[in-house]
């Protein structure tokens, strides 16, 4: 327990230190001006006296936060105070946030009613990247009731908190409705009879069809004889692939590479699951860091979002022949694999095409690529002085080796997609619906 005197008191204190030299030349004002400093620390002690009481050891905060965040989108978080004193007390408070929450202000400051009746406190977050964070302690300052001192107190209110990748445009509320998608990809509902087909709708029986689709349940629920239709399973493997190697970590245009990446990983999941295929998520650096394997629906969206909130690039080569055996080793049925990387010329890029190349012809690999910004503009600005000549013959060097490498992949069977950073989601969306409109998966 740590008691402060309050700035107003110190304020006063300072005046009557300034005054205090009136005495030398005006002798009767000594007392009076002696009394005046005794009263004044008189009144700070008392009010430091009352703030020592164990009522203020019996204030309680609860805290009512979102179950998780997502970047660029601020959030509201509830906290509901009391305190037992039949008078109202203010509150200085300072949290310790996770770091990968921003508040609208470091401090605030409360009056909490008297005698135990709460009060709502809201706090507007706002998520500055994405991983997880713990944090939570609270640093309190209790005024006394004359308001001439603080007592300081901590609160251990412990705080785990999940910030998933930008989640903006990428509702599944947003996206539409999965028959809605077939349709526009050109699929058909086709009635089958059979079985390990996908069940469609309920409709009246008609004398003549296979008796074997009566759905009997639903025969007795309406009184009259209800049959099943079914329609072709048209589900597919999606997986995402992510190099987390040094080629993603660095920025472009001030934000990082990989976070363009996991945003399109983030989009093209959501996709997926719109289209009922299944997804999964490989990511890998020197070392395999994640993996979920494929599964469809809601839940395997949830482990992918899981997944992708903890990503951090790192500065080492991607192990890509180790990434593909395990892979391989965990998944054997044909999928659509997406691999998100980049690639400097031919030969760094070889083991990357040996690897994704051997999935044909069984896989269809996809090749994503984040193009350069910066260094397209600067192999087309227009020198000026002789070493802007020489920047700009390296960088039409660097575009050209990088050129003959994805034409490398793409004469060995390997879709590519070059895209700058800003429009890889979009991008890759699109060439998925693309890929399954032409029946390719």
């Amino acid at each position: 327990m740590t008691l402060l005197p309050d700035r107003r008191w110190y304020q006063v204190a300072a005046g009557l230190a300034l005054v205090a030299p009136l005495a030398i030349w005006w002798p009767p004002a000594a007392p009076l001006l002696l009394t005046l400093d005794v009263l004044w620390v008189l009144l700070l002690a008392v009010d430091l006296w009352q703030l020592a009481g164990p009522g203020a050891e019996a204030l309680t905060v609860t805290r009512e936060a979102p179950p998780a965040f997502s970047v660029g989108r601020a959030l509201p978080v509830l906290y509901r105070w009391s305190q037992p004193l039949s008078r109202a007390v203010t509150v200085r408070v300072r949290e310790e946030f996770p770091a990968q929450l921003t508040p609208a202000t470091a401090e605030r400051l409360l009056l909490l009613p008297a005698g135990g009746e709460p009060l709502l406190d809201q706090v507007t977050l706002t998520p500055v990247h994405r991983g997880r964070g713990s944090g939570g302690r609270l640093h309190l300052r209790l005024r006394g009731p004359l308001g001439l001192g603080w007592r300081q107190l901590r609160r251990e209110l412990p705080w785990q908190v999940v910030v998933y990748p930008n989640l903006v445009g990428a509702s599944l509320r947003s996206l539409p409705t999965q028959a809605q998608r077939r349709r526009e990809a050109g699929f058909r509902t086709i009635r089958r009879i059979g079985e390990g087909r996908m069940f469609e709708s309920l409709k009246e029986w008609v004398p003549g069809e296979d008796t074997r689709t009566i759905d009997w349940k639903a025969t007795a629920r309406r009184g009259k004889v209800m049959a099943r239709q079914y329609e072709d399973e048209r589900r597919q493997q999606v997986l995402i692939v992510v190099d987390a190697g040094r080629m993603l970590t660095a920025e472009a245009g001030g934000r990082s590479r990989l976070e363009a990446v996991i945003e399109a990983a983030l989009h093209l999941a959501h996709s997926a699951v719109e289209h009922d295929d299944n997804i999964g998520l490989l990511v890998f650096a020197d070392e395999v860091q994640q993996w979920v394997p494929p599964a469809r629906g809601r839940r395997a969206l949830r482990a992918v979002l899981d997944a992708l909130a903890t990503v951090e690039g790192r500065l080492v080569e991607p192990n890509y022949p180790a990434a593909f055996a395990y892979l391989a080793a965990r998944n054997r049925k044909r999928a659509l694999t997406v691999l998100f990387t980049d690639v400097i010329d031919r030969t760094a890029s070889e083991a990357l095409v040996a690897q994704v190349g051997a999935l044909r012809p069984r896989h269809v690999p996809l090749a994503v690529t984040l193009r350069e910004p910066a260094l397209e503009r600067l192999a087309t600005a227009r020198p000026e002085t002789d070493a802007a000549a020489f920047e700009r013959a390296a960088a039409e060097e660097l575009l050209l080796s990088r050129e003959a490498a994805l034409a490398d992949m793409r004469g060995r069977g390997i879709l590519v997609l070059d895209v700058p950073p800003a429009g890889a989601s979009a991008a890759v969306v699109d060439q998925y619906n693309r890929l399954k409109r032409r029946g390719v998966i």
